[in-house]
């Protein structure tokens, strides 16, 4: 025989329908309170049971900062781009109508300013309704819906589990009650209810009338007039069900059942009912987009910005709380930017180097990256980061989020071979070493034999030697060129030979050593230059624009190294600071021994890559060996720019395709990123410090020339097996410039 189901528990009988909408232990803890019926309806042992029951529940409403956006600023304060989970833009009372005021205290709770938190009169009928029909009407006061919507804010800050409308247990229901009459005794009625039109759902991710204002009729919540009040206060029963947009049928009848109300508890007239209810609604809405993908400029610099955040324990214990912190804290996040910069740079990138595919004839794909990063010597500050694609997961042709700027784990790819670029470094180590760009090396040596030693410091025993069974071959892109020649002028053309015999002659641990102090890494694994792989001194090493951007910010500033930044000052929705890096800066480098060093790269900057230029430029090219890689990394006193044109997927070379409709037969970094660095620098660094380089107090000379300083001498190197010279002018040339 079937079990008899208990009639006491039956939710089809009446007495059944009014324990399931409460449950009867709530029941009678909220009539022991007196909240719903005289004391005299509930015998006294119940009643006390109900009291203690409530007396354990808590009866302080601990309030958290409501979800807000947090922002991503340029540095004078325009928005780059917005994150949240909650769109919401919180106002007073007195910076919402009146209209909407009265609508949702019509509809939602229109005995507002007569309870105490809990409406007896509301619930009583609310329970007789239920029990006695199909439909169901809610009990819950605005105070009551105001405690909900807090503690579910509160426990999304605090990564808790939600508690939502039809899954609360009897005891939720009670602390929501208990809370609701312990609210209603310390804030008034007006900010019980401008906090509840504050923080309520309306649609989506849609929170708060203003938010929701601006959203659907792109105004403020001030200016909100009957019908459109109406409206919204009807989304709040059913925040998507009752969205305009999606169901105008469904939408307008709750708007007119709004409008009913108000009409019925005498706020609206006869008259403005009756046009209210004739009133179209919105067809379109106005999103506030989110994320990086949804700014207008300076996409890549934002993603950096918030990798930045996500990886810095200022702003939480792990990632998960990082990221929960950006969408909801209200975070101000002040960077580096100029956006003045910053759209000049995407400008010239896009028009210097247009986003194109390309096949060798091997049937091997390319596509065309081009990259400007701007760095401030002497701070550190990235004041631009662009490139030639769009910002999105690749769905469109040239778009990609892969930013060829930074390293890999700042959203990067493995970076680039650096080429020419890495010179300056080996020569000023050169410089460091007691020698003088006066000098000469013995370039004509083009092969480094088998267990050919180059001194190394930190190596075990003391040398690097050459291990390849054949030796190390080193090329040049011009034939003439294997002959002694001076310093500055083996520099000045980037010749390989005259590169690698001044790394002979010191210590290749000193050379790391100086790469080391400037910031230059791998840009995939983050590791130091190997000194064991004397390719590096040629640029076989994969870097990263940002890295050597600050890298040459060295150079510019007197051989001062400051890390990068991007990040000057991070507040929050409560006005709490947050911890950002400082200008960090060391002086690494001797301030006279770099500007030896800048003589020839000034040189190369106005004579090779932008004599129009009227003010100092200083600077180096650079050209992978595959050619699928060009730089040009300069420099004025006040800005730093590292220019990157390349094939950002593999090494297919650049030669025999066509750049900005320009055919290249020949790829170097002066015909390709150099006149981009020369284009952008023209309109930026003008807005940036542009004085006189500090002056080499030693002879002046000219590396364009072959003939001998004053002062110079012979590099010779002693008492080590190795190189031989070489005097085959038919050698094949090298394209690493």
């Amino acid at each position: 025989m079937a079990n008899r189901k208990s009639p006491f528990f039956d939710t089809a009988t009446t007495l059944g329908k009014i324990v399931a909408f409460l449950g009867i232990s709530a029941l009678c803890g909220v009539l022991a309170a007196g909240l719903l019926l005289p004391m005299a309806a509930v015998g006294g042992a119940t009643a006390t049971a109900g009291g203690d029951m409530l007396d354990q529940l808590p009866a302080e409403l601990k309030e958290e900062p409501l979800s807000v956006p947090s922002r991503v600023l340029d540095k004078d304060g325009a928005v780059l781009a917005t994150f949240y989970a909650e769109n919401r833009v919180p106002v007073s009372l007195d910076e919402i109508s009146q209209n909407m005021q009265d609508a949702i205290i019509s509809i939602e709770d229109e005995r507002f300013y007569e309870h105490s938190g809990v409406d007896a009169r509301g619930l009583t009928r609310a329970l007789v309704n239920n029990a006695t029909s199909d439909s169901t009407q809610g009990a819950s006061t605005i105070t009551q819906q105001y405690v909900n919507n807090v503690l579910i804010n509160a426990q999304y800050l605090n990564n808790e589990r939600t508690t939502i409308s039809g899954t609360k247990s009897v005891a939720d229901k009670l602390r929501e009650m208990k809370l609701a009459v312990a609210v209603e005794k310390e804030m008034t009625k007006d900010e019980i209810l401008e906090g509840y039109l504050n923080i309520v759902l309306f649609s989506g991710r849609v929170y708060g009338v203003e938010a929701a204002s601006r959203y659907f009729f792109d105004k403020s919540a001030a200016e909100l007039n009957v019908p459109e009040s109406a409206l919204l206060a009807g989304m709040v029963q059913s925040p998507n069900g009752y969205n305009p947009v999606n169901n105008p049928e469904g939408a307008t009848a709750r708007r007119n059942v709004v409008l009913g109300a108000m009409l019925g508890n005498d706020v609206i007239t006869q008259a403005e009912y009756d046009e209210a209810v004739q009133a179209p609604l919105p067809q379109e809405t106005n999103p506030l987009p989110s994320g990086c993908m949804a700014a207008e400029t300076a996409n890549y610099f934002c993603d950096y910005v918030r990798r930045v955040v996500e990886g810095s324990e200022a702003f939480g214990p792990d990632v998960e709380s990082r990221q929960r912190l950006l969408d909801r804290g209200g975070l101000e996040i002040t960077t580096t930017l100029d956006s003045d910069l910053q759209n000049q740079a995407e400008q010239t990138a896009k028009a210097n180097a247009p986003y194109t595919t390309f096949e060798n004839s091997s049937g091997l794909e390319g596509e065309l990256g081009a990259s400007l990063v701007t760095v401030e010597p002497g701070t550190g500050n990235v004041r631009a980061m662009a490139q030639n694609t769009n910002y999105d997961p690749g769905d469109t042709e040239g778009g990609t989020t892969i930013n060829f700027n930074v390293d890999q784990p700042m959203g990067g790819g493995q970076g680039f071979q650096m080429g020419s670029t890495v010179k300056p470094f080996v020569f000023l180590s050169f410089i460091e070493s007691g020698y003088s760009m006066t000098d000469t090396l013995d370039a004509s040596i083009n092969n480094y034999p088998t267990y050919s030693n180059f001194r190394g410091s930190c190596a075990e025993g003391g040398y690097f030697p050459v291990r390849d069974e054949d030796g190390w071959d080193v090329r040049n892109a011009i034939a003439d060129m294997h002959k002694p020649m001076r310093a500055d002028y083996g520099l000045y053309w980037s010749i390989n030979t005259a590169t690698v015999a001044a790394a002979y002659a010191q210590d290749l641990c000193a050379i790391t050593d100086v790469t080391d102090r400037v910031g230059i890494h791998n840009a995939g694994t983050g590791e130091p230059i190997n000194p064991a792989q004397q390719a590096f001194l040629l640029g076989s090493e994969y870097v990263s624009p940002l890295t050597m951007a600050a890298a040459y910010a060295t150079l510019a500033d007197d051989g001062n190294y400051c890390e990068p930044r991007v990040i000057t000052e991070v507040t929050d929705s409560r006005g709490n600071s947050y911890q950002v890096p400082p200008v960090n800066c060391e002086k690494v480098a001797d301030t006279q021994q770099v500007a030896e060093l800048n003589n020839t790269l000034k040189a190369i900057a106005s004579e090779r890559i932008a004599e129009d230029i009227s003010f100092p430029i200083a600077g180096k090219t650079g050209t992978n060996n595959a050619s699928s890689s060009t730089w040009f990394i300069g420099s004025t006193t006040g800005l730093t720019t590292a220019s990157w044109v390349g094939n950002y997927r593999n090494l297919v070379s650049l030669e025999g395709h066509r750049i900005g409709g320009v055919l290249y037969e020949d790829v170097w970094g002066s015909i390709i990123a150099g006149p981009m660095w020369a284009d952008y620098m023209s309109q930026a660094a003008p807005q940036y410090d542009t004085a006189d380089f500090t002056a080499y107090d030693g002879p002046a000379s000219d590396p364009r020339t072959m003939g001998s300083r004053e002062g110079g001498e012979r590099v010779t190197v002693e008492g080590r097996p190795g190189p031989q010279p070489f005097h085959d002018p038919s050698v094949a040339v090298s394209t690493e410039d």
